[in-house]
């Protein structure tokens, strides 16, 4: 790939990495990654996919930007209140490296939709804030054959996890580890439970060099394993995560038959 002069400067430190170099960066440049949610995850996500120079950008969200959600979704400003999320975070984004494709898609992701836009990315970025969300990402990802990068936060404590289990004996799915939503009512909300702003950060930019790391093939994956950190003692602690014989998804009988089938049941 011939790249120009102010390519080689911007991408400059990405370049000289053995584990990347100029074949890493070609991948980044033509990968294409769709983020859902562009909210205290999907900001640090977003923003370091399109400064390493992710090619296609897409985004998924439906909401508009709030003043409570400043505290931690540092991709919108305070001139952008009432502003669609994923409006704001293009303007963002473009400000940081005009390189990458911004694909913005302004629409509730769900049964009837997920399929398509799922089908022109190459990963998948969980930053949803919910379960049914969640459960309905991980399910397509497995179905339609895309690697999955999911993370969750929560009052002081956050997870990350790489789901391939598309690729079969090994790589666990995300059902492995939840084999259903938790009762309704039973496990809080950020707006409910609180979130420590700079958690997102933490959470949003570990799950960014995930999906870098998957797309230039540098490191160890994080497939078949849970990574959980404790901001208030700043501990991390890595756990395997075998797959489930019994997995409703990806396992030796699943009984999953339709696309996402707990969303619409």
């Amino acid at each position: 790939m011939d790249y120009t002069e102010d390519q080689l400067v911007r991408y400059a430190r990405h370049i000289v990495l053995p584990e990347v170099g100029g074949k890493g960066q070609e991948k980044l440049l033509k990968a294409s990654v769709l983020v859902v949610g562009a909210g205290g995850l999907g900001a640090p996500i977003l923003m370091y996919l399109a400064a390493a120079g992710v090619g296609t950008i897409g985004v998924v969200d439906d909401d508009v930007v709030d003043l409570s959600n400043l505290q931690r979704q540092v991709i919108h400003t305070t001139d952008r209140i009432g502003s669609p999320k994923v409006l704001s975070a293009r303007a963002t984004l473009r400000n940081l490296n005009p390189d990458p494709k911004i694909v913005t898609h302004e629409t509730r992701l769900d049964s009837s939709n997920v399929e398509s836009l799922f089908s022109e990315y190459d990963i998948i970025a969980d930053g949803s804030d919910n379960f049914a969300t969640r459960f309905l990402i991980a399910d397509a990802a497995h179905l339609i054959g895309r690697t999955l990068v999911s993370a969750a936060i929560l009052r002081f404590e956050g997870q990350l996890s790489t789901f391939k289990s598309h690729l079969g004996r090994g790589n666990p799915c995300y059902r492995c580890l939840f084999s259903n939503p938790p009762p309704e009512g039973t496990v809080p909300s950020c707006s409910e439970g609180g979130v420590f702003g700079a958690l997102a950060g933490v959470m949003g930019a570990l799950q960014a060099t995930e999906v870098l790391k998957e797309i230039v093939g540098g490191g160890e994956t994080l497939s078949g394993n849970l990574l959980l950190f404790d901001a208030l003692s700043t501990t991390f602690r890595k756990i395997r995560m075998p797959s489930d014989p019994s997995c409703a998804l990806c396992g030796v009988n699943p009984t999953i038959k339709d696309l996402c089938k707990h969303a619409i049941d």
